[in-house]
């Protein structure tokens, strides 16, 4: 309640200058405990004078999609994404659907420590059912599509979670014939054994029904990996590389490039080099191709782990329209996603966690920086290095990518060596 106080007063009342009434759209997916924190959230937007249209369970990208269809102050969303039932979470989305900036976070943190409004009578906010607002998010979603699905069959993993209704829907709207499994949530199977972070079930489904692909969602329905036909994963970075050549054909590419994360594949960028596609690195983190993003008002971002955004159409990353425009184009096509897919060569890649080390030291120790050096001139076209300190823990994560598997390993457990013994804590 007064974390929605404290946003009510930093995203709502400070912006409305008192002229109406701010008003918020608030989302949540199906974990069981999305109930009672969106009854506390809405309770405290209320009592600060905020109008609330509550849309029940939908997915990120429908919450964030309806607060600019609404022209609503800002939006709340209720989800702990892909993790287990058990956590939950709450994100804010300022106007238009964006996530919040650092700044505005900030204010919300500080505003946390002080006094609330306390409007009274009519002053206070009304909590009304927004009625339509799944079937507004459809809509919008069908007209985003190029073309229509006629003669595809998709199987859908809905994660047990947001998607579980909207999603089987909208592809059956565009003509698809459907097969659902993941589907039937119940407040603690959200993310259990289903969905993008397990795709055993899906890739079963798929070669069971004899399927063209799979599509699969996580909780909260802002990410999509997919499955083709022989049951191969199709993972994010081959799904932007597909879709960027795709607008690029059609024209929709601004200045034909590609926004993307430091953890994408080098494959990727081979790959779009081959088509004549520029790509551009960010730090980790969807915030950050987001930023990137609008730096360049470019057209296509998005992250290995499957978050795609169309910035035509979202704001943040939409796993059942990236599912909708993977089938589209494999309609249009008349190609196999694993066709598609094969415009991606992806490079053997090794990771190794580094515990108990100085992880501030990375860009710091000249002798780690000598032997970074002597790997990558190993490595030369065909390899990458990356190594990035991990926001949480005493671990430096080293990621090395090479042309075989074994060349990966050995260069980098070089690496995880030199890390170790020039930035030990002991």
């Amino acid at each position: 309640m007064e974390l929605a106080q404290a946003a009510a007063v930093v995203l709502g009342l400070s912006q409305s200058e008192g002229e109406r009434k701010p008003v918020a759209v608030v989302a949540k997916d199906p974990r069981i405990s999305g109930d009672f924190l969106s009854a506390a959230i809405e309770a405290g937007l209320a009592a600060s004078g905020v109008d609330v249209q509550d849309a029940g369970t939908l997915p990120t990208p429908a919450a964030a999609y309806l607060v600019g269809d609404l022209d609503a102050d800002f939006g709340v969303m209720i989800s702990a994404s892909h993790n287990a039932a058990p956590d939950n979470g709450i994100k804010f989305l300022a106007r238009g659907g964006k996530k919040l900036d650092d700044a505005l976070e900030d204010a919300i943190e500080a505003c946390l420590k002080m006094p609330k409004p306390r409007p009274t009578g009519g002053e206070v906010g009304r909590v009304a059912r927004f009625a339509d607002a799944e079937d507004r998010y459809i809509v919008h979603l069908l007209q985003s599509l190029p073309n229509r699905l006629e003669g595809l069959k998709v199987v859908l993993d809905c994660a047990h979670g947001a998607a579980s209704g909207c999603s089987p829907e909208v592809f059956k709207a565009a003509g698809a014939q459907v097969v659902v499994i993941g589907a039937e949530p119940d407040g603690v199977n959200i993310n259990d054994g289903y969905g993008s972070t397990h795709l055993e079930k899906l890739q079963a489904a798929v070669i069971e029904h004899k399927a063209d692909l799979g599509i699969a969602h996580d909780g909260d329905a802002d990410r999509c990996l997919a499955v083709d036909h022989e049951g191969n994963v199709v993972d994010g970075d081959q799904i932007m590389a597909i879709m960027a050549i795709a607008l690029k054909e059609r024209g929709e590419l601004k200045d034909d490039t590609l926004v993307a994360t430091v953890m994408s594949n080098l494959g990727l960028k081979l790959a779009m080099d081959a088509a004549g596609i520029t790509l551009k690195q960010t730090g980790v983190g969807d915030r950050y191709v987001l930023e990137g993003m609008q730096e360049g008002n470019y057209s296509l971002g998005g992250e290995q782990s499957g978050h795609v955004i169309f910035s035509q159409y979202a704001t943040t990353g939409d796993g059942v329209l990236t599912g909708l425009m993977i089938a589209a184009r494999v309609k249009e096509t008349g190609k196999t996603l694993k066709e598609l897919a094969s415009v991606l060569t992806v490079l053997p890649q090794v990771l190794i966690n580094v515990r108990g080390v100085d992880k501030a030291g990375v860009a710091d120790s000249e002798p780690l920086q000598r032997d970074i050096a002597a790997v990558e001139a190993r490595l030369g076209s065909t390899g990458r290095v990356l190594l990035r300190p991990s926001g949480t823990e005493p671990v430096v994560r080293v990621m090395v990518e090479a042309a075989t598997p074994e060349h990966a390993q050995a260069e980098a457990e070089v690496l995880a060596a030199a890390v170790s013994a020039h930035l030990s804590l002991d």
